[in-house]
């Protein structure tokens, strides 16, 4: 396996940058996932990597060579695409020995290869079906097959389970999960599912409008957000922000917001007093506001989704903006249409500014 580094990488199709100035390192045998909304550039950059996309500026290294001017087939990589990409004339043995062939392996070589990768994902029995007698979970594990029967130095997965169902999805994303373990394997995956991103990658890329937002492990970004768009793309629910004008009351720095004044707790206080317009966006994850009849936040419910385990609880603030409570299914119902209170427990309170939606930080 190997190393994928992205230098400084730009992809510019006419006036439309897709890419801007990305640098990327993906360490040998990580589980990377690129992850953001539709058109952010994840896919072209996995693209780009694959050399199916050129580079506008920049460098890829796989490994410790430059692939720029390197040809796709030369990469030494394997890409999974969503539509699975299988040979509809030729059976699942014929699909999964197909990148050997064109790689010329030796006939003598390539069974035991392929039924290698067939024991691997569980297709043993399916060798002589073409894709059409297949299930969509079992053509998708046709496709892994192909590519990893040649053993590459780096796979990448472009939304490999966005046509599968719910509950293929969830099963998928498990055996994918171990047999990256058991390759041992670098894997860079694109997905706009932040479900997918949080239980699988070692690591999350968040990209937005072709720029990279933040990387890091799953639950450190989900903790602290680099930026607004993070916070608020990260998390289902997302995440509830609030903007607010900053105060200081004697010892305490307080926030007017449309819900009502809300004191900053501790030293986030003195970073919220170093937000050059006054103005501040308080975040605070559903997980982390509270009903509380002493709270400082007036509100009113709209609606109770009830999800079995939890309950999501949906209110509106004076000027109509949308907060969401979640709570644990033994909690104390709300009633949709009377007003509460709310409060944000101390430790999951965070703050961006409002200008530029950068993380507010306190003092250490």
């Amino acid at each position: 396996m190997a190393r994928v580094v992205l230098d400084h990488v730009t992809k510019r199709f006419g006036e439309v940058t897709a890419v801007d100035d990305l640098c990327l390192e993906v360490a040998d045998r990580e589980f990377l996932v690129l992850l953001g909304p539709s058109g952010c550039g994840k896919s072209t950059a996995l693209r780009m990597i694959a050399g199916l996309e050129d580079l506008t500026e920049g460098r890829i290294a796989i490994g410790d060579r430059v692939v720029n001017d390197v040809e796709p087939k030369d990469r030494d990589i394997a890409m999974v695409f969503q539509s699975y990409a299988l040979y509809p004339h030729m059976s699942v043995a014929r699909n999964i020995e197909f990148p050997l062939r064109s790689r010329k392996v030796p006939e003598s070589e390539r069974g035991p290869l392929v039924e290698e990768a067939a024991r691997a994902l569980g297709l043993t029995e399916l060798l002589d079906r073409k894709p059409a007698q297949l299930s969509g979970g079992q053509r998708q594990r046709v496709a892994l097959a192909r590519a990893i029967v040649r053993r590459p130095s780096a796979f990448l997965m472009d939304e490999p389970l966005s046509n599968l169902d719910a509950k293929l999805r969830v099963q998928t994303r498990a055996e994918l999960i171990e047999l990256q373990r058991r390759l041992d394997a670098t894997v860079i995956y694109v997905t706009h599912d932040q479900v997918e991103a949080m239980t699988m990658g070692h690591r999350i890329a968040i990209m937005n409008d072709g720029v990279l937002q933040q990387v890091g492990p799953p639950q450190d970004v989900y903790e602290r957000p680099a930026n607004l768009f993070v916070a608020r793309f990260i998390g289902a629910p997302p995440m509830n922000t609030i903007t607010g004008r900053v105060a200081v009351e004697g010892d305490e720095t307080v926030l007017a917001t449309p819900g009502g004044r809300i004191v900053v707790p501790g030293a986030l206080g003195a970073a919220a007093r170093s937000a050059g317009t006054g103005e501040v966006v308080l975040g605070v994850r559903p997980e982390h506001l509270d009903l509380d009849e002493s709270g400082p936040i007036e509100a009113r419910v709209a609606v109770v989704e009830s999800l079995g385990h939890e309950r999501h609880v949906v209110c509106r603030l004076d000027d109509g903006q949308m907060v969401i409570v979640r709570q644990t299914s033994d909690e104390a119902r709300a009633v949709e249409g009377e007003s509460v209170r709310l409060r944000a427990q101390p430790g999951g309170v965070h703050l961006f500014d409002a200008g530029t939606g950068a993380r507010l930080e306190a003092d250490a």
